[in-house]
């Protein structure tokens, strides 16, 4: 069956089903279902589905198997049963196709999670991908149709993990965006050259654009894509939200007129993805009768390398960056969150004392704790017009999704606000506001490349936004972390992924403070060590106990105990200075963090360190 495919696409267009999931929820599954499980629990109505599908018209009906892998099912509690759920969808499909003249795609998706991600959980995402695919094609599936793709290494991965187990054929689709781009920024041709390199059989795009974009991306190029058939599986336009649910504009009739046009600009496999309904095929069956498509360009692809995103624009900002203050001096980053209320009064006044103290940025906090605070951005902008103070933005993932996180970026390059910390962000339900959601669209790496898109040039997806933003992008270490050894490599993929500076959570153990020198020493960027002073018992413990990422030693919290009022800030200042100390003996730079806004005690420590009073 693997020339089967490869045959019929060269002799004409194939003719793809349209969508399983929101099919299944417009038929009345609830949307906090696992479709995939109905595979085990609803058989008649998959089955009727892919009926429905083939009567349309189609010769390719693809296996409700999209997010059947053991990281996507763990949301679900069916991790156990991967092969099971494979298996059986491929079964049913290969069933009602029975002894009729079409074939069965093994449809499968990205694991649901960033590659890191995957990996932090102690899965091997090839491992994932091949048990998927092993349990497919066991089941009877033709062929493997790798869809809705966004990173491309990840795809490249699955295909890897497909020809370690057959020589089936694949079919590689990837999410674009209307500029030919994927989230990340690669083209859609160098994409399809790195495919072509590592032996898919046929590539394309599906999902997040509708019939129409994926068209003029296939026109535009020519089909200059190479000896490689295409595959296009469009959504039914762009999606609205209305009563709980998303629905698709675009009518079969304009579906098929543009399915037309894909068959012209090369496409030999068309189906339809979110939205598409057995109509939707049935017309494109109609318009594509009597078609006949010119031969499948032969010429072959030349080999590319990966691309890489151009450099930040050459001008230099008109202040120095904090890596440049870096290499002249000690750097001082005091930490202020910025206020709960619309008054700014406290937040103006301790940015002018730091500034005064000596201090050289004033990082503030976005929503730290998942607890509401103002605008992280513009209580930055506002203070240091008022203060002079240069801010260092916290920048969260967990409030934005992919579209508000890029606005945000552009808005604070406009405003100047040119340095950023990443950061994943703690989850909403640790915080004040009962009923938020997290969005986490990104994580703090995936951040940190996007940052480093727009330096050069370019959004996420990859368009161009006519100039380069110049963010000097910083992240974070935790020293306090049990296995320094598993944060040290997780630093290491946020400097390749952009990070040129390290701010790290307060410390309060001098051993940590040469503990972090000894495991980041030979990364040979700034590292900013953070030391917070303590106010007094109750502060000390509800740090230690309640605050993630906090550790304190048993010595501290001794020397702190029963201590309140003014000699609990005493106490507290000097276990900060003996840090300070600590920290400055290794390091060129330091972080203090304010307390409960008690911003005369960052100061005093900013003030002694430049006085070299500690």
């Amino acid at each position: 069956m693997a020339e089967n495919l490869l045959e019929r696409m060269q002799r004409g267009v194939v003719l793809g089903d349209g969508a399983m999931g929101t099919l299944l929820y417009e038929r009345g599954l609830p949307l906090d279902r696992c479709s995939e499980e109905l595979t085990l629990t609803g058989r008649d109505l998959i089955r009727r589905v892919h009926e429905d599908y083939l009567a349309a018209g189609a010769h390719v009906i693809e296996t409700n198997s999209f997010g059947a892998n053991r990281a996507k099912l763990a949301r679900f509690g069916l991790e156990g049963r991967v092969n099971e759920i494979n298996w059986q969808a491929a079964r049913l499909a290969r069933e009602v196709v029975g002894t009729r003249d079409a074939l069965v795609a093994g449809s499968v998706g990205p694991l649901g999670a960033a590659l890191d991600e995957v990996r932090e959980r102690g899965l091997d995402p090839e491992g994932v991908f091949r048990e998927q695919i092993g349990a497919l094609l066991e089941g009877g599936a033709d062929f493997i149709l790798f869809e809705t793709f966004s990173d491309l290494e990840e795809l490249l991965l699955a295909l890897r993990a497909l020809k370690s187990l057959s020589d089936a054929a694949s079919v590689c689709s990837m999410s674009f965006t209307e500029e030919g781009r994927t989230h990340r920024g690669v083209a859609i041709e160098d994409a399809f050259a790195r495919l072509h390199d590592a032996g898919a059989d046929a590539v394309g795009a599906n999902c997040c654009i509708g019939p129409r974009p994926i068209s003029d991306l296939f026109s535009a190029r020519g089909g200059r894509f190479g000896d490689l058939p295409l595959s296009a599986y469009p959504n039914a336009g762009r999606p609205e939200l209305l009563e709980a649910r998303f629905h698709y504009p675009t009518t079969p009739a304009y579906f098929a007129e543009k399915a037309l046009d894909l068959a012209r600009a090369g496409a030999r496999l068309i189906g339809g993805c979110c939205g598409t309904r057995p109509e939707h095929i049935a017309a494109v069956r109609d318009a594509l009768r009597g078609f006949i498509p010119s031969p499948v360009r032969a010429e072959a692809v030349a080999t590319r390398a990966a691309p890489t995103l151009a450099p930040a624009a050459s001008a230099a900002p008109a202040a120095s960056t904090l890596i440049e203050i870096a290499c002249r001096r000690t750097l001082i980053v005091v930490e202020f969150d910025p206020p709960k209320t619309l008054s700014l009064d406290r937040m103006l006044e301790a940015g002018r004392a730091l500034k005064a103290a000596g201090a050289d940025f004033l990082t503030v906090a976005d929503n730290s704790l998942a607890v509401m605070r103002m605008s992280a951005p513009v209580a930055s902008y506002l203070a240091w017009r008022d203060t002079g103070l240069r801010p260092i933005v916290h920048f969260a993932c967990r409030d934005r999704n992919l579209i508000g996180v890029q606005s945000e970026l552009m808005g604070m390059d406009a405003l100047g606000l040119d340095h950023v910390l990443a950061l994943t962000g703690d989850p909403s339900k640790v915080g004040d506001t009962p009923g938020a959601t997290s969005v986490y669209d990104l994580n703090s790496i995936s951040l940190l490349e996007g940052i480093r898109a727009m330096n050069g040039g370019r959004s996420f997806g990859g368009r161009d936004l006519k100039r380069a933003t110049r963010f000097t992008a910083g992240c974070t270490f935790n020293p306090n972390a049990r296995n320094l050894d598993v944060q040290v490599r997780r630093l290491e993929r946020k400097l390749a992924a952009g990070a040129t500076f390290v701010m790290t959570q307060p410390i309060f153990d001098p051993a940590l403070a040469r503990a972090a020198r000894d495991a980041l020493a030979r990364f040979g960027i700034p590292v900013l060590v953070g030391v917070m002073p303590l106010l007094n018992h109750r502060n000390a413990e509800f740090l230690h106990n309640e605050v993630p990422g906090i550790v304190l030693p048993d010595s501290v919290r001794e020397r702190m105990r029963g201590k309140e009022g003014a000699a609990g800030l005493a106490e507290g200042l000097a276990v900060a200075r003996e840090i300070a100390a600590e920290v400055l003996a290794h390091f060129g730079g330091i972080y203090l963090v304010t307390p409960l806004v008690r911003h005369e005690l960052t100061a005093e420590l900013t003030q002694a360190i430049r006085k070299g009073t500690l």
